[in-house]
């Protein structure tokens, strides 16, 4: 796990090695370990490095390989490193360190772009070709890994993060007007290639893009998971043990490591799975995380009760992180500089003081995040079971999105808003795809294509690489998400949603953790805003910097402001820190 930075002209100048050092500094915690960067001609490239696999020199980064004519910069982890580079050296290949990254090199030296196909892990790159000047970036299936991108006056800069990006300069900082419709409806999904900036894009996940040397840019979309029925039929019983099958092997493979390897124990059912297969597995002495918050709104900071029973049923060396209010507001305040874009969730201010915690112990984890949108653990689920195929639309969007585009238009000032509702046609096209069969189908399809890299994950990568902490998400194995989208929706919104992991896990997990209410990283602090934290709100709002903005109509912000925790979003967000943390975000990054 690292980050990378670099920049492409195409106007034949060489490559601004400054600015890829602006960006490679404002990664630095991505990478604590150490640092390279390296430039030929019009191109520049910088690496960070966590010491994960092969902790010597010969693994550093940039890597070049001067046979091949090849140089790369790579975040991630590849999995099954090992027996690709066996089966590498049954061509001839010959490797000059143990890690994962030359695998990855020479994998794309000997297949070309399709070597994408042939990884198991999470991963963002980009290769340089010596000799054509060609320039590969890519991002994996599930979009684990990020990638930034700008491109402007003759040249494409890319980096790992966004501020990343902005910390190169020269970058259209002005509001992406789109975006902003989507973060205001969409749950504050902001889906690919937009950002809530014009200047900056992403790269999508499952895609490869070659750039040309005079700019031409060609993208490959290599996977995506079909959620039909296969055609032979399965017995519930034979459903559970081909998904515990594929999770326990998801498992297994993310112990690939050269250093000890953690489990963050929230004590839901995803992340004790995880535990219990580990030690199954033979794993002993696992060392596991649980974090917890002071009470606040009639809401309960932690969930420590369920996480001890996990801890001492599989006898792990288990850390309560206690974190009281104090933090929690110094802990906002860097959440925010650490968001490569805005995420209103609370649970990024939970992860991110837990990883604080987490990384004095160990540089890698692992993670239950992914589960729900894979197995259709969330409440607005169920209410799609019957709905017909071509109601489909009305029904997710009505339990999904913040509120209709009728409202939205009282919220937002006139100036950035859009004249018409982007949010759902971009759902409706998603819909309207071959390949799900059933309403429930096309909700999974999206939120774990979509939403599901906008939000969770990319929540827990910048939060955990804050701190120089790996997490590894099991759950988002392509090939557990590829059989789990098989899967018929009776058995995966049985027993309240997850329905098939549940009657898995009994085999495994205590009856209490499995029937348990669901839980969610609790941080009562936030959905509840009071005191200094709201203090903090209502300065941001009526600072001159968001007057002169103007994103949202001052009548509205009014009535947010005298009841600060009344108006919540049809999924039950407070709106006001919504509204509040889109601004604080902006202020922390310092756009005007």
């Amino acid at each position: 796990m690292c980050g990378f930075a670099g920049e492409l002209r195409f106007d034949d100048r060489p490559a601004d090695l400054a600015a890829v050092a602006r960006m490679s500094e404002r990664i630095a915690a991505r990478g604590p370990d150490s640092f390279g960067i390296w430039q030929r001609g019009p191109l520049a490239l910088a690496h960070r490095r966590l010491t994960i696999i092969d902790l010597s020199k010969a693994a550093e980064q940039p890597m070049q390989d001067p046979d091949l004519g090849l140089t790369l910069v790579f975040n991630g982890c590849i999995y099954n490193y090992r027996e690709l580079r066996q089966e590498l050296e049954g061509l001839g290949y010959k490797f000059f360190s143990h890690s994962d990254s030359e695998v990855l090199l020479k994998s794309y030296h000997a297949w070309g772009v399709e070597f994408v196909q042939r990884l198991l892990g999470m991963f963002a790159f980009a290769i340089s070709e010596r000799d054509t000047g060609k320039l590969i970036l890519g991002r994996d299936r599930l979009g684990i890994k990020p990638l930034y991108l700008s491109n402007v006056n003759k040249r494409l800069r890319f980096a790992s993060t966004l501020p990343g990006i902005l910390a190169a300069g020269d970058v259209d900082t002005s509001i992406n007007r789109i975006a902003f419709h989507h973060y205001m409806t969409f749950h504050s999904v902001v889906p690919a290639p937009h950002t809530i900036l014009n200047g900056v894009q992403k790269l999508p996940a499952a895609t490869v893009r070659v750039v040309e040397a005079n700019g031409r840019q060609t993208d490959h979309v290599y996977w995506q998971p079909q959620f039909t029925r296969p055609a032979k039929p399965m017995s519930p019983n034979a459903w559970q043990e081909a998904l515990l099958d594929k999770l326990k092997a998801a498992v297994a493979r993310r112990m690939v490591a050269d250093v000890p390897i953690g489990v963050l124990l929230s004590g839901g059912l995803d992340s004790s799975l995880i535990v219990a297969l580990l030690a199954e597995g033979g794993q002993r002495g696992l060392t596991t995380f649980s974090i917890g918050f002071e009470a606040g709104g009639g809401e309960t900071g932690d969930e420590f009760y369920y996480s001890d029973i996990v801890a001492k049923t599989f006898d792990t060396r288990h850390h309560q992180i206690r974190i009281p209010n104090s933090r929690l507001l110094t802990g906002v305040d860097s959440a925010i500089s650490h968001m490569s874009e805005p995420m209103i969730s609370h649970d990024a201010v939970a992860f991110f003081l837990l990883s604080e915690q987490v990384a004095k112990h160990v540089k890698v984890v692992q993670s239950g995040q992914g589960a729900d949108e894979v197995f259709a653990g969330y409440d607005w689920y169920p209410p799609l079971a019957n709905v017909p195929r071509d109601q489909a639309l009305a029904a997710y969007s009505a339990a999904f999105f913040d509120r209709p585009r009728s409202l939205l238009e009282q919220i937002v000032a006139p100036e950035y808003a859009v004249d018409r509702d982007v949010s759902m046609e971009f759902v409706r096209d998603h819909f309207a795809r071959s390949g799900a069969e059933t309403s429930l189908d096309a909700a999974l399809r999206i939120d774990s294509t979509v939403m599901l890299i906008d939000d969770p994950v990319k929540r827990v990568d910048n939060m955990t690489m804050a701190w120089g902490l790996e997490a590894r998400v099991p759950f988002l194995d392509h090939e557990l998400v590829e059989l789990a989208a098989q899967c018929p929706s009776e058995l995966k919104l049985a027993h309240g949603g997850k329905g098939v992991l549940k009657d898995a896990a009994r085999k495994l997990l205590p009856a209490e953790v499995i029937d348990r209410p669901k839980g969610y990283f609790p941080v009562p602090g936030i959905r509840h805003l009071s005191g200094e934290l709201f203090d903090i709100v209502q300065n941001a709002l009526g600072s001159q910097a968001a007057r002169q903005r103007g994103l949202f109509q001052d009548a509205y912000l009014q009535k947010l402001l005298a009841a600060p925790n009344e108006t919540r979003s049809n999924l039950g967000s407070n709106v006001l820190w919504q509204v509040a943390l889109l601004e604080l975000w902006l202020q922390k990054h310092n756009i005007t």
